[in-house]
């Protein structure tokens, strides 16, 4: 099967790959790590409303997905970045979500952890600590009456209020004692998130690490592990070997992933990742053989899939989520590219083309007859036109 398609290099006919679909992956999770995907969100396409000032979310098409992760084996990691917390969902939507994921989750016995943030504040006013401990408080009482497990985001009301480290430590003491079971703390870098720049009050990366690591100790009993999204594999290492007993590191670098979750004799990462929704069934797959040692199995099934991830969180590394949805929308996962903010349109065509082959390449075109008439509609769209198919 063949498809033109407008890459760097020019327009290109490509030729898929014939490797076919990958097996089926076992209904029960991973025995040797714990996997949160960080699942997307969707609107509703055909919503009157404004989708920037008034989104409507395809809940339909949104809690499917969640399904879909949770028949692999993976935990769901809700209202988090992946969904465009701070991109486009709002609070009052990201509530909404949560409560709905979660009775979804508790009903089937599925895991779920979802993000607490400081988002109900309005950005063109400055906050008061105070004010930010009252919005964090005000989403774990959301989340934990949901049954589901706290993840603390980072928040930018706190790195625009906070003055020094200390103020970092009053809010995460005072959130984390009057948790009613142990949370994730969440550490985005930059490259995600501009605003959240220093975070911790450090003035480099070794002091906000160092400072982190000191509430970890302090609240240790309250807390489950910390996800990090620093794209810098050495400080996670290091981090992880000086964490306490018992608390995990989840990572969150979607350029590292396989070696990170693999390990070395000093110990491994978990995971909370964005990537995992758009490669779930190579990380299905590869979790499984890492739990039976199969370090070769697991090595063949992720490592075609970190070009992709590469190429979808290229800088500017945000606009990540626009590749995910496009990859969900390739795979049938729903009728529609139509995201919060319009952010659809946040990446060039030719990335989404080239996409597109980094997932054939990774064997993560599900349906690939289907993907390619896909792939053809939105070209058309752009003005991309074949003159004749070659199927």
């Amino acid at each position: 099967m063949r498809i033109l398609l407008p890459l760097s290099s020019g327009l290109s006919e490509y030729e898929l790959n014939n490797a076919g679909p990958l097996p089926a992956v076992p209904a029960a999770p991973p025995s040797s790590r714990v996997a949160y995907a960080a699942p997307h969100v969707v609107i509703d396409p055909v919503a009157s409303r404004d989708p920037f000032s008034e989104p409507v979310i395809d809940m339909d098409a949104t809690l499917a997905y969640r399904r879909y992760l949770w028949s692999l084996g993976f935990r769901v990691a809700e209202a988090m970045d992946t969904a465009q917390r701070g991109m486009g969902l709002d609070w009052a939507s990201a509530k909404r979500l949560i409560q709905l994921s979660a009775a979804e989750a508790l009903a089937t016995g599925a895991g779920i952890a979802c993000g607490a943030n400081t988002d109900q504040l309005d950005p063109q006013q400055p906050a008061t600590l105070e004010q930010v401990i009252s919005a964090y408080e005000e989403q774990c009482a959301v989340i934990e009456a949901s049954g589901a497990k706290v993840v603390l985001m980072a928040s930018r009301a706190l790195a625009g209020c906070a003055k020094s480290p200390d103020d970092y430590h009053r809010v995460y003491r005072r959130l984390l004692s009057q948790l009613s079971g142990p949370a994730i703390l969440h550490w985005l870098g930059d490259a995600f998130d501009p605003r959240l720049k220093g975070y911790w009050g450090g003035r480099s990366g070794d002091e906000n690490m160092a400072i982190c690591l000191d509430i970890i100790r302090d609240c240790r009993k309250n807390i489950d592990g910390v996800k990090i999204s620093l794209l810098d594999p050495q400080r996670e290492i290091k981090m992880r070997r000086l964490l306490p007993p018992g608390i995990r590191m989840y990572t969150g670098d979607d350029f590292h992933y396989p070696d990170l979750i693999r390990g070395d004799d000093s110990g491994h990462s978990d995971a909370l990742l964005g990537i995992f929704d758009g490669i779930a069934p190579c990380a299905a797959l590869a979790l499984r053989a890492l739990d039976t040692g199969d370090l070769p199995r697991y090595e063949e099934l992720l490592t075609p899939t970190v070009s992709l991830s590469r190429h979808i969180f290229q800088k500017p590394t945000f606009y990540y989520k626009t590749g995910l949805v496009f990859l969900a929308y390739l795979n049938g996962h729903q009728n529609h590219f139509r995201m919060l903010n319009g952010l659809e349109s946040a990446r060039s065509i030719v990335h989404l083309a080239e996409l597109f082959v980094h997932a054939d390449r990774a064997r993560l075109l599900s349906n690939p007859e289907l993907a390619v008439a896909r792939m053809r509609a939105v070209l058309s769209l752009a003005g991309v036109q074949e003159e004749s198919h070659h199927v």
